[in-house]
């Protein structure tokens, strides 16, 4: 036979022969691989078909539902003119506090160039000490405080000058040379500018007085010449002062009864406890009045303050309003309760009865979530309606029956949802403060679910802790 033919036979013989297919070897390693595999299919589904929620993680602390206004700052204040014209030289600085007789000012009929006047060593030392303290603390970015400095340094010398040349400290004006010095009427603290409201009565207050947007301040420090009766600077003489700010008939409600009140200045966050009085203005709307025996000068260049009145001063743990739900519970009579004969938990003795219709008892322990009005709250889980709970004897029984609800969140520490009770002490809007250390409840940290509507209790849930 042709070899060729032959061969041909042989190879078309065997495509025929069918092919055996490789078996994959089972071992341990192909085990725990399908395992893993299987656990993260059977993840990855509950996953899809869970509940994806959103946690928030609960805070300590005050409800932030206090009030806030814009009050209106009202201080004992003298404006200062002057009875002949001239141009000014200043001597007290802005703010600076001025004793009786102190030099504030000086009206000359020509600008003045300040020249040196004689001093002791005593004031000499003073001065270098009040220059070395002005060096040590310049900011180059306030530089406005530099004119202050140079005012108080004019003062200072002024005023060690004039020690020795004043006679007559009833008198208001002293003349040096060619210029009259001027000085404070009273102690007080000197302001260089005025806005109107340094007469302010209360009986004429009307709303429009809070409008910011009208408001005008005039500085009163100028280089040019002055002409007689007018203002050249405000005296404030007391440190007393108060603010007024507008109350609606609620608001007038919720202070009813308060002589006190404390209030939070936002501009610096600082409080002080004020007098609490209310009015009514010259509209017949209705102002809340609050005066301060001190701090006056923190606030002597504002003539209106935003604050907020600290009302809430309540504290405990924050949780969102949308947190909160509601779960119901069998109410049964605290003289039910009784403790297991092994152990000292709390339960109840259910009443059991079998097959064969023999009627006997067995003690059930339970979670008691409140104790109120002489009921126990227990987990409607635990029991069934139309259970018969035994007494004291056994005449002596109860049949469940009796709902309430109990306020609370569902917890998520434990990666799926648990109810926990709350007690609410406040709310607002959006947050309430509930008690800290309540049994059954929450702690601070604890992650609870942000909108309990989304869940159901020991439901698994997925998603972002917030």
């Amino acid at each position: 036979m042709d070899p060729k033919k032959r061969d041909n036979r042989i190879a078309s013989k065997n495509s025929r022969e069918p092919v055996l297919k490789r078996r994959i070897p089972v071992n341990i390693g192909t085990i725990i691989f399908g395992a893993i595999f299987l656990y993260i299919v059977i993840s990855l589904v509950l996953y899809i078909t869970s509940t994806h929620v959103v946690s928030y993680m609960v805070t300590s602390g005050p409800l932030s539902s206090n009030k806030e206004y814009t009050a209106l700052v009202i201080r004992s204040e003298e404006v200062i003119t002057t009875d002949t014209g001239g141009y000014m030289t200043y001597y007290a600085s802005e703010n600076a506090k001025v004793r009786k007789t102190g030099s504030v000012y000086g009206l000359s009929q020509s600008p003045m160039t300040f020249e040196d006047a004689p001093m002791d060593e005593e004031t000499l030392d003073g001065l270098k000490n009040s220059m070395r303290s002005f060096s040590g603390s310049f900011d180059p970015i306030n530089f406005r405080e530099t004119y202050n400095f140079k005012y108080k340094i004019k003062g200072d010398i002024l005023s060690a000058y004039m020690k020795n040349i004043r006679q007559d400290d009833s008198s208001t004006a002293v003349t040096m040379g060619a210029q009259t010095i001027y000085v404070a009427p009273d102690d007080g603290t000197v302001v260089y500018s005025v806005d109107g409201y340094e007469d302010f009565d209360l009986t004429t207050m009307t709303a429009d007085k809070l409008d910011r947007k009208t408001y005008a301040k005039t500085d009163l420090k100028t280089d040019e010449s002055v002409a007689a009766g007018d203002a050249v600077y405000k005296l404030v003489t007391s440190d007393s002062w108060s603010i007024i700010i507008p109350l609606t008939s609620r608001q007038i409600t919720d202070l009813d009864g308060r002589t006190s009140i404390r209030v939070k200045f936002l501009k610096d966050n600082n409080t002080a406890v004020g007098s609490l009085s209310i009015f009514k203005g010259a509209d017949d709307q209705y102002y809340g009045n609050i005066s301060f025996n001190n701090g006056m000068v923190r606030y002597i260049n504002d003539r209106f303050l935003e604050i907020e009145l600290v009302t809430n001063t309540r504290s405990g743990l924050k949780v969102p309003i949308s947190s909160i739900t509601h779960k119901q519970f069998y109410l049964i009579p605290e003289t039910y309760a009784t403790e297991g004969g092994d152990s000292n938990k709390i339960g109840f003795l259910k009443q059991q009865i079998d097959d064969e219709g023999n009627v006997s008892t067995v003690f059930t322990s339970t979670t008691l979530y409140e104790h109120k009005d002489g009921y126990y709250y227990v987990d409607t889980t635990e029991f069934s309606e139309g259970d018969v709970i035994i007494g004291g004897s056994d005449d002596d029984e109860y049949r469940i029956g009796e709902k309430a609800n109990l306020e609370g969140v569902y917890s998520l520490n434990k990666g799926y949802a648990i109810f926990r009770k709350v007690i609410i002490m406040d709310k607002n809007e959006d947050y309430c403060i509930v008690e800290k250390g309540t049994p059954f409840g929450i702690s601070q940290y604890d992650y609870i679910v942000l909108n309990a509507s989304q869940v159901k209790e020991d439901e698994i849930t997925y998603g972002n802790r917030g």
